[in-house]
């Protein structure tokens, strides 16, 4: 592959380590610089990470010795660092939504354009093989022609566990903005763009309850809704119904089904990599188990970065801001509609990406003695 792609990481949250055990000694990249608003923690990360330098935000955006930032900021600041890193020439792959607004997400997309520069976005967990699989499953016939779908995500909210939840209850937050990336990146892989939706939401509280870490107990307001339901109108005609909730305590739902002239297809939780695909046959008696037959095997997050960095023109990346665009319209869309009370027509689209061939482990991970989480 030539020289290792540089890249620079700005946000060293929670998630950070889950993308540095992927990156680090991996023969693709090279983690050059890390930069966080809180010093100590980038000096600290850094320490532990051979020829990585700690800097500033405004020193990694402008380095010279990184092609790619890899932007793992609050959803609020998701744009700025994007437009900062654009700014100065280099590559941008961030965590979702692509940014907190739709206006936004549309300037750093038409900045890249001009600049010359790609924009890759999370989530990646759609490439593992339990959507891939799905989405196998369904291009082969396996349920006939697609009629519908369904996708449901269900939880009490994320300050049960996480220390320092503000920002999923603040803009860029709730659970469509949260979790539904997810869950319609890979309706739009299962059954393709959207092109109008209807939506209702709800904030049934007002502030939340801090459950662990040094904060616990603090009451945080709630700036968002906090429940939100919608009907998606694919372009071949498919309908979906969605479902995204911090207001609920579980479900028995599938996190997606979808409802073929022959068949229906459980697909196993988005936010996941892996997990069992089942079909049920018209005339059948049973669900059956469908081996894996696409997506990495035994994903993990960051590999939609690598998969951003090696496509090198010979394909459209797979996690793209084209898509993440299309997703965060739809979003953004599902909640004006409630707001409005009407439906919405999109005025993005995106073309879902080249299906994932069943690839090993071996072929995408670095090798286990190289990698290293960061603490």
């Amino acid at each position: 592959m030539g020289d290792a792609h540089r890249i620079g990481v700005v946000g060293l949250g929670v998630i950070s380590r889950a993308y540095l055990d992927t990156l680090l000694g991996h023969p693709a990249v090279r983690v050059t610089a890390v930069a966080d608003l809180d010093a100590t923690r980038s000096a600290a990360v850094a320490a532990e990470l051979p020829g990585t330098r700690a800097l500033t935000v405004e020193e990694l955006l402008s380095s010279p010795d990184v092609d790619t930032v890899l932007n793992l900021t609050v959803p609020a600041a998701h744009a700025e660092i994007a437009l900062g890193a654009i700014g100065h020439g280099k590559n941008v792959y961030g965590e979702k939504p692509l940014a907190a607004t739709l206006v936004d997400a549309q300037a750093v997309m038409d900045a890249a354009g001009k600049a010359g520069v790609g924009v890759g976005c999370a989530p990646d967990t759609v490439l593992g093989t339990g959507v891939q699989t799905a989405r196998a499953a369904v291009e082969a016939g396996s349920i006939g022609r697609p009629q519908f779908a369904s996708a449901v995500m269900v939880t009490p909210g994320h300050e049960r566990w996480h220390p320092h939840p503000d920002f999923y209850y603040t803009a860029g937050g709730g659970p469509l903005l949260d979790m539904g990336p997810y869950y319609l990146a890979s309706l739009v892989h299962l059954l393709g763009p959207v092109r109008a939706v209807t939506g209702a939401a709800g904030r049934l509280r007002s502030e939340r309850v801090i459950g662990s870490g040094p904060r616990a107990g603090e009451r945080i307001p709630v700036e968002v809704d906090s429940h939100v339901s919608g009907v998606l109108e694919h372009v071949d005609g498919a309908l979906t119904t969605v479902t995204t909730s911090f207001d609920g305590v579980a479900t028995t739902a599938a996190p997606i089904e979808v409802h073929g002239e022959s068949g229906t297809l459980t697909v196993p939780d988005p936010n996941h990599f892996d997990g069992e695909v089942r079909l049920f046959e018209l005339g059948g008696t049973q669900w059956r188990t469908l081996p894996p037959s696409a997506g990495y095997v035994d994903g993990a997050r960051g590999l939609g970065l690598l998969d951003f960095i090696t496509a090198d023109g010979r394909r459209a990346p797979r996690a793209s801001g084209e898509l993440a665009l299309h997703v965060l319209e739809t979003m953004t869309a599902l909640l004006r509609s409630s707001a409005e009370g009407r439906r919405i027509e999109l005025t993005t689209s995106a073309v879902p990406p080249d299906l994932v061939p069943l690839t090993a482990v071996e072929a995408w991970r670095a090798p286990a003695a190289g990698r290293t989480a960061a603490r």
